[in-house]
């Protein structure tokens, strides 16, 4: 909220919102993406593998026993991609899919045993980077960071994620 100054709610100024700000801010997001995930792609790309099935691998291990509509949701891909992605874990020993118990139309997902030592390979990696980067931005910054993703996430998204968070709790 600001005063009519010129000053936000923090008592400092909005120039941290000029477009020359901005742009340093999307540039600084495109190089820390790729700096995020450059050392899990070079594990993926031992086995063939690419960012879509990363992203499957993980919230499979993040939501144990997810069922196939749950992960489409999660993701934001077709059901003709998630399905690609999902075959070829599947031929390779990394997930399992069980039939629902209470809903027979459903398929839960489980990683393998395999599947959890790739998961926790590629989480091992990402999780270095981000500690080192959170180490030397300090806990501060890194409240700031965090309330900055979950701002630019899509109000769907926001719940999903809500919900993750939640239930790691």
């Amino acid at each position: 909220m600001t005063d009519g100054s010129g000053s936000g709610q923090h008592g400092g100024t909005l120039l941290f919102l000029t477009d020359d700000h901005l742009r340093k801010g999307i540039e600084a997001m495109f190089f820390a993406y790729k700096g995020f995930t450059s050392d899990p792609d070079r594990i993926l790309e031992m086995r063939g593998y690419g960012r879509a099935h990363h992203r499957a691998i993980h919230f499979i291990h993040r939501s144990h026993g997810t069922t196939v509509n749950n992960l489409l949701a999660i993701l934001g891909v077709t059901k003709q991609s998630l399905n690609r992605v999902l075959r070829t874990l599947i031929e390779d020993g990394l997930v399992e899919s069980q039939i629902g118990t209470r809903d027979k139309r459903e398929r839960h997902l489980y990683l393998t045993a395999e599947g959890l030592t790739l998961e926790r390979e590629l989480t091992d990696a990402q999780q270095a980077r981000v500690r080192d980067a959170f180490r030397a931005a300090g806990p501060e910054a890194v409240a700031g960071f965090r309330a900055v993703l979950e701002a630019m996430m899509d109000p769907d998204m926001r719940h999903l994620y809500q919900k993750l968070t939640e239930a790691a709790r």
